[in-house]
């Protein structure tokens, strides 16, 4: 067994539909800020195309870390729609 705590390059891809773009858009610009911190080894994409959200994540430090990295994002896409349905509704 390797001394390394790093693990086997791993990714994921997310896409979340939206009832239109402009959502998409809002959800996208709430969680962004929290994409420039990303761990070292960790990096995020995110985009809207129409009324989705793409969230790509790749992460050369195992696939724990890349479970964490797509619940912590998840997790803040949640809150960024709940502030959002109490704000629009």
């Amino acid at each position: 067994m390797s001394g390394s705590s790093t693990g086997p390059e791993a990714s994921a891809t997310i896409r979340i539909e939206y009832t239109d773009a402009e959502k998409a858009r809002h959800v996208l610009e709430a969680i962004s800020p929290d994409n420039y911190d990303a761990p070292r080894g960790v990096e995020i994409e995110t985009q809207v195309e129409g009324t989705s959200l793409r969230l790509s994540v790749s992460c050369a430090r195992g696939v724990g870390s890349l479970i964490e990295t797509v619940d912590d994002i998840l997790s803040c896409v949640q809150a960024a729609e709940r502030a959002l349905t109490e704000v629009l509704e």
